[in-house]
């Protein structure tokens, strides 16, 4: 795969395909589409208790403050995984969206440095999480209920996860098959989700409210 564009990324999401690399350090792209595709249901999104008390004094969370600090972290290796799917090329294209407005990041701070974050892509009422990383306990957890959150108030129908982990279940995640992932894909990718709609300084109380909606 070589020559990608961020128009023939668009195009690729939108049909339910996304690129992936075999290492940090591999220099090309391959298209995955799994059979069985990665969701949290935004209307059963869970909080697990203990995150629930971190969230009464969180850290502070921006947006789009610091994409390519947090993609950059997402592809360093961690403890127990010592290569990602993030290479060079993956890091150019999402940067290259951001510039645009397509890709968006959440970012979490400790005083003025970055300990967490998540980033991904919009494209029109669907959010496919890409990626996220934490050096400090519940960083990453944190960055996804804000997340959630922002994509409730935004009027997105569907957060993509690709694949569901351990960690994401305790969130609600689920798999569903292909064919249900792509219908629930063109119906989300026909509306209109707003991105910023939530203000960068609304209070955890309103954002765990929002993330959770009736399930608070």
């Amino acid at each position: 795969m070589s020559h990608l564009t961020p128009e023939i990324m668009l195009q690729a999401y939108a049909r339910g395909i996304f690129p992936m690399a075999e290492g940090r350090r591999d220099t090309t792209l391959f298209w995955v589409d799994p059979e069985l595709r990665g969701i949290i249901p935004l209307n059963d999104f869970h909080v697990p208790k203990r995150l629930k008390r971190t969230l009464r004094q969180p850290p502070r969370v921006t947006v789009d403050r610091a994409f390519q600090q947090v993609i950059e972290n997402c592809a360093q290796p961690t403890p127990g995984r010592r290569t990602t799917w993030i290479n060079d090329e993956i890091i150019r294209l999402y940067c290259s969206l951001h510039q645009r407005g397509h890709a968006h990041s959440l970012e979490v701070w400790h005083e003025q440095t970055l300990v967490g974050g998540l980033y991904g892509l919009a494209v029109g009422g669907a959010f496919f999480g890409e990626s996220m990383f934490s050096s400090q306990a519940d960083a990453s957890k944190v960055a996804l209920v804000y997340l959630v959150a922002r994509l409730k108030q935004g009027g997105y129908r569907l957060l993509d996860t690709q694949f569901v982990t351990p960690h994401l279940t305790t969130f609600g995640a689920i798999e569903i098959a292909r064919d249900k992932y792509h219908a629930l894909l063109t119906e989300a990718i026909e509306a209109s989700g707003d991105f910023l709609a939530l203000p960068d300084e609304a209070p955890a109380d309103e954002v765990l409210r929002l993330a959770l909606g009736d399930c608070a």
